[in-house]
């Protein structure tokens, strides 16, 4: 399959009707606008950073700035891109030791009217660095590099996939392992988050990570807007918990991942944000498993039950998949004679992948159990 095939459907090809009317879910609508006229300018971002011309920089984020009246008067699919079109310019400059906002302070006002009108933060975030860039001779890049717009293809692809589980898992919830469509929900998970395994393994294949690590890591810093700092865009912004909040993390967490979870879910979308919220406090699928074949006992245990079970521990096995290749990825990206930086761009240690990958694997184990054979 080529990049292509995976890139190119999103939420508008994908997604049921009723997701046409959020305007998140417009990929093509924010790709295509240029509401600030950004175009030519950012065309020649790479060439600035590539001299680190911190002046060329300002004036330019200066030029493009509207007024907060524009700001106030766009439309969400507006907003989002013009959110997109200064945050590449606020990363540049904070690579290059300078706080965008002590460079161009008139920006404050107008980040926090574009943050109002699409109910996200202050600044661009992985959404905006991938799913709404635009490809092809529009596509915004700090680097210019091809490698570049090869990790941005890599996230990219993940986001039709993500929108689609957010409904799936809200139906799992609802579903106790007994119900027939318990396996098949989770069969359905199962293959969309398949789709982080292919796009780690495109980024593992088509990314050298001595190339992130000491040209694009830095352009993910996060800055100061109005004295609260923002992370810049970060894969760990893309919400595989979402997935693991309705598998195991409600109530089977640990202090650390959940930490992680709480400062990172503000750069989400709202409906992600009010999906966690609905869901944080509920039963995982682990967890009404674990209870089934507990009232079960030894005995031959129902063919659904089974069938549930099986379906479980496969989804958990692709999340293990993904993040074993994640951490292997990250260990080099952020080995000690490459890095740059202790932390990963999300905010979080590697040691916290390691965590992570530990508590999959072990829910994955638990459910495999009562299954009898060796855990894969």
């Amino acid at each position: 399959m080529a990049l292509h095939d995976l890139v190119a459907s999103g939420p508008d090809t994908l997604a049921a009707p009723r997701y046409r009317a959020e305007p998140r879910y417009r990929i093509a609508e924010i790709r295509a606008a240029d509401p600030l006229g950004a175009d030519p300018l950012l065309a020649a971002l790479p060439a600035m950073n590539a001299v680190a011309d911190v002046r060329a920089l300002s004036v330019a984020l200066r030029a493009l700035l509207p007024s907060t009246e524009e700001a106030a008067a766009f439309g969400v699919t507006d907003a989002l891109a013009a959110m997109r079109d200064l945050g590449v310019l606020l990363g540049s400059l904070k690579r290059h030791g300078v706080q965008p906002l002590d460079a161009v302070p008139e920006a404050l006002p107008v980040l926090r009217r574009l943050a109002r009108r699409t109910d996200m933060v202050p600044r661009d975030t992985v959404h905006h660095y991938t799913a709404w860039n635009p490809t092809g001779r529009r596509q915004r890049m700090y680097t210019g590099d091809p490698m570049e717009g090869r990790l941005q293809d890599a996230v990219r692809m993940v986001f039709p996939r993500l929108v689609a589980c957010l409904d799936a898992c809200a139906e799992l919830a609802r579903l106790e392992p007994y119900d027939s469509g318990f396996a098949t929900v989770l069969d359905r998970i199962g293959a969309l988050a398949g789709a982080m395994v292919d796009s780690i393994d495109l980024t593992v294949a088509r990314v050298s990570p001595v190339f992130f690590a000491r040209e694009l890591r830095a352009y993910f810093e996060e800055i100061d807007v109005g004295g609260e700092e923002y992370l810049g865009p970060a894969a760990a912004q893309v919400p595989l918990w979402l997935v693991d909040l309705t598998l195991w993390q409600c109530d089977r967490g640990d202090a650390d991942y959940d930490a992680f979870l709480d400062a990172s879910v503000r750069y989400s979308l709202p409906s992600w944000r009010a999906h966690r919220d609905a869901h944080r406090g509920g039963i995982s699928a682990v967890s009404k498993l674990s209870a089934a074949f507990s009232w079960e006992g030894p005995a031959a245990v129902p063919a659904v039950l089974a069938a549930s079970a099986e379906a479980l521990a496969r989804v958990l096995k692709v999340l293990k998949t993904f993040r074993a290749r994640h951490l292997t990825l990250a260990r080099k990206a952020y080995a000690e004679e490459v890095r740059r930086y202790e932390e990963g761009s999300g905010g979080a240690p590697v040691a916290l992948l390691r965590t992570v990958l530990d508590l999959t694997r072990d829910n994955e184990t638990l459910v495999r159990r009562p299954l009898g054979g060796p855990t894969p």
